[in-house]
């Protein structure tokens, strides 16, 4: 499974809709890539680590599908509409990052755990390289 992350640094006198952007521009995506999205999650901003708001991100969203050949063969017919549309709700540059779902729920007592997709667990060609320390 991949997570496709969607980050809206915070800046001075940034313009951002969360409304929109929670009602609006996330369920546009989800209709365009239909069930190749198999869930979003949408994240507010709230503070930093200090507890100082608002932090250092305004918003984020993050996108699961099964492989990078599924997000991108439902979400590339449907990109240019889908970036004329943040002009609606934002005027921050995003940051992108694809990465690879390696725990996708690491609660002791399953039964407080949400319903999630299951992951296939088998080898990735796409795993890290070792980091030297």
């Amino acid at each position: 499974m991949i997570k496709v992350s969607v980050i809206y640094p915070n800046k001075a006198g940034a313009r951002f809709d969360h409304d929109y952007y929670r009602t609006k521009h996330l369920p546009l995506i989800k209709s365009r890539m239909g069930a190749a999205l198999k869930y979003y999650a949408i994240d507010k901003g709230l503070a930093d680590k200090d507890g100082k708001p608002l932090g250092a991100y305004v918003a984020m969203c993050h996108l699961l599908c099964d492989s990078v050949d599924a997000y991108q063969s439902s979400f590339g017919p449907h990109a240019q509409e889908i970036r004329a549309d943040i002009a609606n709700f934002t005027d921050v540059v995003s940051i992108h990052q694809i990465s690879e779902v390696v725990v996708e729920n690491s609660a002791v007592d399953g039964s407080a755990a949400l319903h999630r997709v299951p992951i296939d667990r088998s080898p990735s060609q796409h795993m890290s390289d070792p980091v030297a320390r």
